[in-house]
């Protein structure tokens, strides 16, 4: 993925149910700066060129981070969503990361299932905490 491929990511993740959007950090800018900082690590797949597919991945050295992976609607239940997950998991372990986390509102049947469904555990030992420390970044 580059940012040149921003205005079609952000029309499918605003299109996808259960897909949380931050003001500051998904937008143009804020998706610029995560690509500059995890160039090798981000996908998308497209159908011709329509956009049915993208998942952000970075890391921190130690942890590799799922965010936004979605898929088209109308192109899910082919192994888009899977082959997305597989290609960002072999980016990262060439990167030298072996442990990989993710969010997912609880209230996502859809994305649990999904990610269940590839072996993601839940963790019920761990409290997710957040802090926005700029207030703009609703």
């Amino acid at each position: 993925m580059t940012i040149a491929d921003y205005d079609d990511a952000f029309k499918l993740w605003s299109e996808t149910q259960g897909m949380g959007l931050r003001s500051l950090d998904d937008s143009r800018k804020g998706i610029d700066f995560f690509l500059k900082r995890n160039p090798e690590t981000n996908f998308i797949c497209r159908e011709g060129k329509k956009l049915v597919g993208v998942i952000l991945t970075g890391h921190d050295g130690r942890r590799g981070y799922i965010y936004h992976a979605a898929v088209h609607r109308d192109f899910r239940r082919q192994g888009i969503g899977k082959a997305l997950v597989d290609r960002a998991l072999t980016s990262l372990r060439k990167e030298g990361i072996r442990k990989v986390a993710l969010v997912v509102y609880k209230d996502n049947l859809r994305g649990n299932g999904f990610w269940e469904s590839l072996g993601f555990t839940l963790r019920e030992d761990l409290n997710y905490r957040n802090l926005s420390i700029d207030p703009e970044n609703i």
